[in-house]
C-alpha cells in the first residue's frame, strides 16, 4: 500500500471470486443511520465495509453474530430489508435508499 493510501474494510480483489468494481455510491439506512454503498453490491459486503460486523445476537446466549458464509447457506446475516423480514444480507443487493434493520429494530 502506497503512503497516505486510505484504508477501506472494502474487499477490492479476491483470489478466487471476481473483482466487483460496483455501481455508483449511493446511500442506505441501517436502523436509521445512513452509510455510504455500492448499488449493486450484496447488502452484508455494504455493512462489512462501512465497519458493521454484527448483524444480530443469538436468541439464547445474546452473543454477537454476523455475516459468516456469504453465500445465503448459514442465515447468519439474516435481517430486514425494506420491510421484508428474513431476508439474507449476503444475497439481497444494494439499492438507493434502501432500509435495513437488524433483528429487534424492525419498526
Amino acid at each position: 500500500m502506497a503512503e497516505g493510501e486510505r484504508v477501506s474494510g472494502r474487499v477490492e480483489r479476491h483470489a478466487v471470486i471476481e473483482s466487483f468494481s460496483g455501481g455508483r455510491e449511493v446511500v442506505i439506512f441501517v436502523d436509521g443511520a445512513p452509510i455510504a454503498a455500492r448499488e449493486g453490491e450484496p447488502v452484508a459486503a455494504a455493512l462489512y465495509g462501512a465497519g458493521i460486523r454484527v448483524t444480530r445476537h443469538a436468541s439464547k446466549s445474546g452473543e454477537p453474530r454476523g455475516p459468516f458464509c456469504m453465500i445465503g447457506r448459514c442465515t447468519e446475516c439474516c435481517m430486514t430489508v425494506d420491510g421484508a423480514r428474513n431476508v439474507r444480507a449476503c444475497r439481497a443487493l444494494v439499492k438507493e435508499g434502501m432500509r435495513v434493520e437488524t433483528p429487534g429494530r424492525e419498526g
